[in-house]
């Protein structure tokens, strides 16, 4: 009788099967594979406990671990869906899916509104729309006098708020965006979609397969 050899591998804490995480996405079995092996470096950065800090979440957009940045903190707030203050495997592939070329438009419009939705009440004041476009602008090292970001923040925010209440809703924010499409460009990272070509030796070996999701 032969012997069966089995292979133990250790994940991080807060692995999900790829599998699971396939069908709960619009990334592949081998996509999330890929996905994995570079959240391991992301969170091998500077604490390296397997569990990607905003410190290392920092580094790895801006190569900066002390930058003070409220988008980026936004965007890290909503990539750890537990609240726990680090990003899991399964937030970081779950939350990467929306910017994927092939993400509903509707996903991507709904994960927007949550970026400029800054106390989280369900819809969108003008002091937050202000405090993200200072946010953008701080980051493009754009400086303009505080009366030209009013006027780009009165601008806006009138263009959106349809129903003149003075706040932004959902649908008040979906139907500005089905009409101005480019405020959803950053919300597509084309690299996304092949993603498995950045982690060539990796796929070569992949222990998943996706035939194997096939339900016999």
């Amino acid at each position: 009788m032969g012997c069966i050899s089995t292979k133990h591998t250790k994940h991080t804490p807060g692995y999900e099967d790829p599998k699971v995480l396939s069908t709960e996405t619009t990334f592949t079995v081998s996509e999330v594979e890929a996905l994995y092996e570079l959240y391991k470096k992301l969170s091998f950065l500077i604490i390296k406990d397997g569990l990607i800090h905003k410190e290392e979440f920092q580094l790895a957009l801006f190569r900066d671990s002390k930058k003070q940045n409220l988008f980026a903190d936004r965007v890290f707030d909503l990539f750890d869906v537990k609240g726990n203050g680090v990003i899991e495997f399964g937030g970081f592939v779950r939350s990467l899916s929306f910017f994927h070329p092939d993400a509903p438009e509707d996903d991507k419009i709904a994960f927007a509104f949550r970026l400029y939705d800054l106390r989280q009440t369900g819809y969108i004041e003008r002091e937050e729309l202000k405090e993200m476009v200072l946010a953008l602008l701080n980051e493009s090292d754009l400086f303009l006098s505080d009366e030209v970001v009013e006027q780009i923040v009165d601008k806006a925010f009138s263009q959106v708020d349809s129903k003149g209440d003075g706040i932004i809703d959902p649908d008040e924010w979906k139907e500005f965006v089905k009409k101005n499409p480019s405020v959803l460009r950053n919300m597509t990272l084309p690299y996304l979609k092949d993603i498995t070509l950045a982690f060539p030796s990796f796929v070569m070996n992949s222990e998943v397969r996706n035939e194997d999701m096939t339900i016999q």
